[in-house]
């Protein structure tokens, strides 16, 4: 036998124990995900352009499988059109930050811009067992408000009787909604969406039934804020289409006649050709520094985008506790327009997404 032979054999078995050692079991193999972006802190689109829709409730399946099922759904009556904005209110116990997500999940995986959004967590949708419905804002391919938009504040109010004086406060509501309508120049028809926050669901049939009765065209929402309210609450805000274009490009409304507050505007009407929604801004702690510093946060978003804290049209605030909502009242006017403060709404709900969370802003605003 030739002397290389011992030689080559051994070389021969060592290539083949470092081929074996190469090929690894399926499962030892590191899966590396592709990092999804997060949702932009705002979006700047065509005023003309903006349709309002709802996401059906569902009640299959826990909250990942919802929000996945709400997507596709919304992708759907989308159509060709643009989702820019998207605020989801999450009833039950689910992690909060998932939403944003399967969010940026499914508009990546459609290469679609992703939204700006809003996750705020509520007591409660009018389904048993529904853990999420989104509001959604679609920029469409055609000219639906040629004139422009207008922003009603949450109108209604709260009463001591925790329930017999929901009809009452919704028909209050209604009827503000509708004055302040009239007081832009639009019609009832013209409203787009109404958003109503309760203190309960018990009557949302029947509550529901009058809003559509009243305002025949609008994508209507009806959440319970909170799991429990010691108060009646209805307050419902409003979007409207300006059946003529204001004065200018931001005008904001307080009529005499509807007990105006210095605090906020019953209406702020928008005749830009383009808008900017903000997603939320999320405060944490409880200190009025950690007020500010959200504050001063969602100015910087906006400055990024064309925008300026001190043109603000609509502002909702989501505060988690009664005492802040003192402290923004208190702050807020160290960055808005005191002479011409934004509409708004603000109560107390569940909560926001993070740890500590005390409060989230969230802006609609003018270029």
């Amino acid at each position: 036998m030739p002397r290389f032979f011992p030689i080559s054999l051994a070389l021969l078995l060592t290539a083949a124990l470092l081929t074996a050692a190469g090929k690894k079991k399926p499962e030892d193999i590191t899966q590396t995900h592709e990092i999804l972006p997060d949702p932009p802190a705002a979006v700047v689109t065509e005023t003309a352009k903006l349709e309002f829709r709802s996401t059906p409730l569902s009640a299959k399946g826990l909250l990942s499988a919802q929000t996945r099922d709400a997507l596709k759904e919304l992708l759907k009556i989308a159509k060709t059109g643009q989702v820019v904005k998207l605020r989801a209110l999450v009833a039950g116990s689910g992690d909060l930050r998932r939403v944003g997500n399967l969010v940026s999940e499914a508009f990546t995986a459609k290469r679609l811009p992703i939204p700006a959004l809003s996750v705020i967590q509520i007591g409660q949708l009018p389904l048993v067992g529904a853990q999420i419905q989104f509001e959604a804002i679609i920029a469409g391919k055609k000219s639906v408000n040629p004139n422009g938009l207008g922003f009603l504040s949450g109108m209604g109010g709260a009463a001591k009787d925790p329930q017999s004086k929901l009809n009452e406060l919704t028909t209050k509501a209604i009827n503000d909604l509708r004055t302040a309508a009239k007081f832009a120049g639009s019609e009832p028809a013209d409203m787009l969406r109404v958003t109503c926050l309760l203190s309960a669901l018990d009557q949302h049939t029947e509550l529901r039934g009058m809003v559509t009765t009243a305002f025949p065209s609008a994508s209507v929402t009806m959440v319970q804020a909170e799991r429990s309210m010691n108060n009646a609450l209805s307050e419902c805000e409003g979007i409207v289409r300006l059946r003529q274009k204001a004065s200018g490009p931001l005008v904001h409304l307080s009529p005499k006649e509807m007990s105006p507050s210095p605090n906020y505007s019953k209406a702020a009407l928008v005749s830009s050709d383009r808008i900017i929604f903000t997603g939320a801004q999320v405060g944490f702690h409880y200190q009025d520094a950690d007020v500010r510093l959200a504050f001063q946060r969602m100015a910087k978003v906006l400055e990024q985008n064309q925008g300026s804290i001190k043109r603000v049209a609509f502002s909702n605030f989501y505060p988690v506790t009664a005492g802040m909502i003192e402290k923004i009242r208190n702050i807020r006017f160290e960055f808005f327009d005191k002479d011409h403060p934004p509409a708004a709404t603000m109560i107390t709900f569940e909560s926001v997404p993070g740890m500590d969370a005390s409060m989230a802003i969230e802006l609609v605003a003018v270029p």
